[in-house]
């Protein structure tokens, strides 16, 4: 629960800081990820808040030795509440009564999954089969690439509503989610044991693999995104998206059963279809800045 609670903070904090020193730089694009690269490594503030995420990871291995997939992704989510105020303070940005609103059903329903959990008989998984993780991912990783091209393509038609981050936020949380399961596959190498042969049998696994490629991608997906929408919206929908893929299908892949009591399984399941449909009722679109007015001005006598 600490480790998670850290995560939380290290991880709401890096968000921030990274949204804060992309606002101060030129336009990036992933077309050009070599001049992305220059700019962001450049930034003391833009590095600060990448060791922290990287902190984040850190912790977050902790959490998946020692508790349910389910169960850490349901406090993970809880660090958008502090997400929000320090974009609130730090950032100056301002979320609608409906993404409020929103924040606040994505709660709900984590906390209905982290009622489902029992100590006593929710077990925590330590590997998974290399074809069902394959299975699981390749298609998620190439989903979330095809999103976000998809998404790049709209927004670059001048008469378009400026995006709210949606597309952006479900396309980064899809790699994120494979990051997360990849995670969940490298704590179950940790050892104090034979910590050669765990190298060894680390390396032959798809988990170092999968990492490398969604933290070169989700890297540079992520920073063009944060500097074109609100840290307080793209993040809780990216992270909604990243703890469902792994809560649902984690959960199944390292084989964690759900919960056999008939109240508990439905408060898992509740909580996790609440989740999505507030995901799907989120506004896809900020609202345009009004235009000042261009008609003259009438004279007055007097």
């Amino acid at each position: 629960m600490a480790a998670a609670l850290i995560a939380n903070l290290l991880y709401s904090t890096g968000f921030v800081l990274e949204k804060r020193a992309l606002t101060a730089m030129p336009s990036v694009s992933v077309r050009n990820p070599a001049r992305l690269l220059r700019q962001v490594l450049g930034s003391p503030l833009w590095i600060g808040g990448s060791l922290a995420l990287a902190a984040g990871f850190g912790a977050q291995l902790a959490v998946y030795r020692t508790l349910p997939i389910a169960a850490a992704q349901g406090i993970f989510v809880s660090g958008l509440v502090l997400l929000l105020l320090l974009s609130s303070v730090l950032l100056g940005e301002r979320t609608s009564g409906r993404e409020r609103y929103a924040v606040g059903g994505i709660l709900i329903a984590l906390l209905m999954v982290v009622l489902s959990l029992s100590e006593d008989s929710d077990t925590v998984g330590h590997g998974a089969p290399v074809p069902l993780i394959l299975t699981v991912c390749l298609p998620s990783l190439a989903a979330g690439v095809w999103l976000y091209g998809s998404a790049e393509r709209r927004a670059r038609h001048r008469h378009r509503m400026p995006t709210a981050g949606v597309e952006y936020g479900v396309a980064v949380g899809l790699l994120y989610g494979v990051s997360s399961l990849a995670i969940k596959g490298v704590s179950s190498y940790l050892t104090t044991e034979d910590i050669g042969g765990a190298i060894g049998d680390l390396l032959r696994s798809p988990y170092p693999y999968l990492l490398l490629f969604t933290g070169a991608f989700g890297l540079i997906m992520s920073q063009a995104a944060l500097q074109r929408c609100r840290a307080s919206l793209i993040v809780p929908v990216c992270t909604t998206v990243t703890s469902l893929f792994t809560a649902v299908l984690g959960t199944l892949a390292f084989g964690e059963a759900l919960p056999h009591e008939p109240v508990r399984l439905t408060l898992r399941i509740a909580g996790t279809v609440l989740a999505v449909s507030v995901l799907l009722a989120m506004p896809k679109h900020d609202a345009a800045s009004p235009r000042p007015s261009t008609a003259p001005k009438e004279l007055t006598s007097g």
